[in-house]
């Protein structure tokens, strides 16, 4: 989702801008200095285990220091520079400065911060993602349509790329069976029931991984014990 959201022609531009930022300081001496002086020593690169977490965390990283890179490119110590004459750091100057750039930014981390939230998910080893993973994605889209106020020509594109990856790649039995089975998110939620794409997913893994019929049997004759949480379900040493 991400790879195909940062191929979006605005958000595409926009980390480009912010990668020609970061290239520019960070590869002359007198620039990361100034830098350092006016950022009390922070850093604008943030790394992480893939590209487009990254992006988003040196764009977030970017955000933060705006007020700071906004007085260092307006500072003495710049103009006297040679670098601030010539065109890549006028260049630099003119994107720093361009209040277009900064509410493209704002964009761009509104809709990539719930996604890369998910990333972490998936790629951390804290807890199993798969039942945790149906329920995150409904809460992106939720998230996304709240920091823009319900305004859907603000996330029409976003959203087209988010449904066309979680059709063709996720939208199958496993994810719902696990948020079904998720006792943390099924005893809060009693409306889980009546999710018919959640219930059909639960009995498509049923029959596919359990391969006789009597112990087929035996697992729903056991969901009305799951439901209600009742028999070993509900002993206090399960809870």
């Amino acid at each position: 989702m991400l790879e195909d959201i940062i191929k979006l022609p605005l958000i595409k531009k926009t980390i480009q801008r912010g990668v020609s930022i970061v290239g520019f300081i960070y590869s002359h001496s007198s620039t990361l200095s100034l830098l350092r002086q006016f950022t009390n020593k922070r850093k604008l690169v943030r790394h992480a285990a893939t590209r487009f977490a990254t992006s988003y965390l040196s764009l977030q990283r970017l955000h933060q220091e705006k007020g700071n890179l906004r007085k260092m490119l307006n500072s003495n110590e710049w103009s006297n520079n040679k670098l601030s004459k010539e065109s890549k750091g006028k260049e630099v100057t003119k994107i720093v400065l361009m209040p277009s750039f900064w509410n493209h930014v704002v964009f761009l981390l509104k809709v990539m911060a719930p996604l890369v939230h998910i990333l972490r998910l998936v790629d951390g080893e804290r807890k199993v993602a798969m039942g945790y993973i149906y329920k995150t994605m409904e809460k992106v889209k939720e998230t996304i349509m709240k920091f823009f106020n319900n305004n859907e020509s603000k996330y029409k594109d976003i959203f087209t790329i988010i449904d066309n990856r979680w059709t063709c790649q996720l939208h199958h039995p496993l994810p719902a069976a696990g948020h079904f089975l998720n006792l943390e998110l099924y005893y809060s939620n009693t409306e889980v029931d009546y999710d018919l794409e959640v219930t059909n997913g639960l009995y498509a893994c049923i029959k596919r991984l359990v391969p006789t019929k009597d112990v087929q049997q035996k697992n729903l004759i056991e969901l009305p014990l799951y439901k209600s949480g009742s028999g070993l379900f509900g002993d206090d040493f399960a809870k």
